[in-house]
């Protein structure tokens, strides 16, 4: 007799412990869709602008340096800076934004 009241007292006690998770679940899904899912957008988007990236582009890097796209390696890109120096470039120094504007001003 004891043991089907522990069992049934149970019972009641899953039931308020899932009722307990309902907020933090919502606020998990809450962070997803408006936090983690926008931002892994925003990578994938760059990441294709960066390959897509080609020979002659004008870009900005990160760093505010204003350069034309002379070689593309597998990695790195080679720019030239005004006074024809180049510099050698990581892919990931590319600022997307600043470079689309770039290339909006120009059209």
């Amino acid at each position: 007799m004891r043991n089907i009241l522990l069992m049934a007292g149970g019972a009641q006690g899953t039931g308020n412990a899932i009722g307990q998770f309902i907020p933090l679940i919502l606020i998990i899904v809450v962070f997803y869709f408006f936090m983690i899912r926008p931002q892994l957008k925003k990578s994938k988007e760059q990441k294709k602008f960066r390959e897509n990236i080609a020979k002659g582009d004008k870009i900005v890097t990160i760093g505010g340096i204003h350069g034309k796209i002379v070689e593309v390696q597998e990695k790195t890109f080679i720019i030239e800076v005004e006074g024809g120096h180049k510099l050698k470039v990581e892919k990931s120094a590319i600022s997307m934004d600043t470079s689309t504007m770039l290339g909006a001003e120009q059209k």
